[in-house]
């Protein structure tokens, strides 16, 4: 093993070179990328996750709720609670912990590969060159365009921190079969092999394909160590048991996959799904070597085609053969391979994952055995003049990457690019529609969007919910937008938003309150944190006689779920204002709204009101209703209370002007007329 230090030893500068090259040109490469918004299913764990919103008791941060998009990986939900307490929920703070894990995974391969070469199974070939060749190993992994999903876009931090800790699994195995001199062999080679086996088990706690990393630590002890699976079981079966001990707590976690849509009773069979991720696979080889064109969202799962998926089954079975063959026969080579099919394989078998079947996110890691196998092929081949054109690729790689990157700055960029190139897929077409809904002008075409998805796929509850919220802003369509939302309740009756907007809806029509409160319950008996439901069943409940304690009731458990919701604050202050005494405790919840949404013109003009009770605070109310003027111009209500209260301050010539400004928003308002008349008889 001592043929390795020399090695290590004779890098001198270079490898702290090597690793500030590969640092600077992937924080180059993902500068641009810290305004990318919140995207898919970016949304439900940082927006509407109340287990991140505090730091303790630390339990509630490591449970979250199953449906939350972190359930069952709770080393991310603690990740996105620290990124809440530093910066709620502004996307700089998480892409920059993106671009920080993406940047420590890619010093911790040029470590791994540099070691591999290193050993003496491996030094006499490529020893020499070892730090310029993991440098372009590590620098064409890292800047290659397909790892743009894992960073750029923040809920796949589950995949890119997963990785991290699986190549700190293997690093650390390297460390311990090669300690350096100057160290006890057993002590410091067992202090790493427990550190493999802890950043094992944080993999666990972060993303399912872990479970590969003992497998691949085996494969590789066999391959470039100890030369056989006996020989290997022999010199480090405690680590193997150690490192199988992490399949426990990731077993206890796998209870909450149903609610990503894995599993076997999503109406889709095992072999179905095989023979479909043939046709991946072999993308996935395809997109490896030249990564265009790439796709942020390749949609939900269809049946494969016969019989194209047998004859692409036929060419995964070939890698697969071809790859246990040269591992026999050229084992580095055949571990690349190997490494490429078995990181894959818990997402790419059997097990359907019904509602996205292919993702680029999975090749994060993945890409690093095609990177060696290329890198180390080619310089096996042609000596170290390829060391230049390894160069001029990772540097191509990272131009492409950076472009790429330009696509996700805005929501509408990558939707629209994901239609223009997915036209199928009908989850592009809802989301498409979701950004056009925000827009001014935009809410036909919104429509438009929402169709084609149905079109696509007429079972989707969530675009039928969605296609209603459209319908509810388009004049004279709220009776399709209640269709909408009933339709959607038909199809996914435990979907609590579907049931909180149709809840929510039906509060406005007249005489349906009941229907509406037996919605709200539901949905927050479905998803008791939903914050925005507890809101709207307290305005149900105000409804009914005597309902003004369930209502704080209510609004308490929305702002305790999401203080930073002004509706909630608002409408709690609008239960105080009308209670008596209730006057100190309503102008706090309307301050409290206030700032969070600064522009909250119906707060202004409340907390106005609130402020003339008493009659001593004349000047604050009028100020309120002035900014309520500045948030709405032509606030009607606001310009009359705003001249009542003018009239009260003495400042009758400012009134009248008020007055009048008010009558031309409400011709004939007889008490305007009255009061106008007044102060004209009096000469004030």
């Amino acid at each position: 093993m001592r043929g390795a230090n020399v090695g290590t030893r004779a890098g001198g500068w270079r490898g702290p070179a090597a690793c500030a090259i590969l640092a600077a040109g992937t924080a180059a490469i993902y500068s641009r990328t810290f305004s990318v918004p919140l995207l898919l299913d970016d949304i439900t764990p940082i927006t509407d996750n109340p287990s991140i919103r505090r730091l303790w008791p630390l339990w509630q941060v490591f449970s979250p709720p199953a449906d939350c998009g972190t359930g069952g990986r709770p080393l991310i939900n603690l990740s996105y609670a620290l990124n809440y307490a530093a910066g709620g929920t502004a996307v700089a703070g998480y892409h920059a912990v993106n671009l920080a894990i993406h940047v420590l995974a890619a010093l911790v391969l040029f470590g791994l590969v540099r070691r591999t070469l290193e050993l003496p199974s491996m030094a006499r070939r490529f020893g020499a060159a070892s730090i310029p060749l993991a440098l372009a190993v590590a620098a064409i992994w890292a800047w290659h365009p397909l790892q743009t999903e894992s960073v750029t876009y923040i809920s796949q931090r589950a995949e890119s921190l997963m990785a991290l800790f699986y190549l700190l699994t293997l690093y650390f195995f390297v460390r311990s079969v090669d300690c350096g001199s100057g160290f006890d062999f057993r002590v410091s080679g067992f202090k790493f092999q427990v550190s493999a086996v802890i950043v094992c088990a944080l993999g666990s706690l972060s993303k399912e394909v872990i479970v590969t990393a003992p497998i691949a630590v085996f494969l590789y002890d066999r391959t470039f160590v100890s030369g056989s699976f006996s020989a290997s079981w022999r010199r480090h079966r405690a680590l193997y048991l150690g490192l199988a001990a992490t399949w426990i707590p990731l077993g206890l976690l796998l209870h909450g996959l149903q609610h990503r849509g894995v599993g076997f009773d999503k109406g889709v069979s095992g072999l179905a799904y095989a023979l479909a991720e043939c046709r991946v696979v072999v993308a996935y080889i395809r997109l490896s070597v030249f990564p265009s064109p790439l796709v942020f969202d390749y949609g939900p799962w269809t049946p494969a085609e016969f019989p194209s998926s047998w004859s692409q089954a036929l060419i995964v079975a070939a890698a697969l053969g071809a790859s246990a063959l040269a591992l026999r026969r050229y084992p580095a080579a055949g571990f690349a391979a190997c490494w490429f099919f078995l990181i894959l394989a818990p997402t790419s078998t059997v097990v359907p994952i019904v509602g996205q079947p292919m993702a680029e996110s999975r090749l994060y890691l993945p890409l690093a055995g095609v990177a060696a196998l290329a890198v180390l092929g080619s310089f096996a081949l042609a000596g170290r003049r390829m060391l230049y054109v390894f160069a001029g690729i990772a540097v191509l790689l990272g131009g492409a990457a950076a472009a790429r990157n330009r696509d996700y700055l805005s929501a509408e960029a990558i939707w629209a690019d994901t239609v223009a190139k997915c036209p199928g897929n009908p989850r592009a077409h809802n989301n498409l529609g979701n950004v056009w809904l925000k827009e001014p002008g935009r809410l036909p075409a919104a429509i438009g969007q929402y169709r084609i998805a149905i079109g696509l796929d007429p079972g989707s509850a969530t675009t039928h919910d969605n296609l209603g919220n459209a319908y509810r802003d388009l004049p004279g369509a709220w009776d399709a937008a209640v269709g909408e939302y009933q339709e959607a309740v038909r199809l996914a009756p435990d979907d609590p938003e579907a049931r909180n907007n149709l809840g929510a809806a039906l509060l406005k029509e007249p005489g349906r309150l009941a229907g509406a409160i037996d919605q709200l319950r539901a949905a927050v008996r479905l998803k008791p944190w939903y914050a925005e439901a507890h809101d709207n069943l307290g305005t149900a409940l105000l409804g009914l006689p005597g309902g003004a304690d369930d209502a704080i009731a209510e609004y308490r458990e929305a702002l305790r779920l999401d203080p930073r919701d002004p509706e909630a604050h608002f409408n709690l202050a609008n239960v105080w204002a009308a209670a008596p005494g209730g006057t100190a405790d309503a102008a706090a919840e309307y301050r409290a709204a206030l700032g969070l949404r600064p522009g909250f013109a119906e707060a202004h003009f409340n907390l106005g009101n609130v402020l003339m009770k008493g009659g001593g605070r004349m000047g604050e109310a009028a100020a309120e209703f002035e900014a309520a003027l500045r948030a709405r111009p032509g606030y009607a209500e606001a310009e009359f209370n705003l001249a009542v209260a003018l009239l009260n301050l003495g400042k009758y010539r400012e009134a009248e002007g008020q007055l009048e400004a008010f009558l031309k928003l409400r011709p004939g308002n007889q008490a305007a007329l009255r009061i106008l008349e007044q102060l004209r008889a009096s000469g004030r």
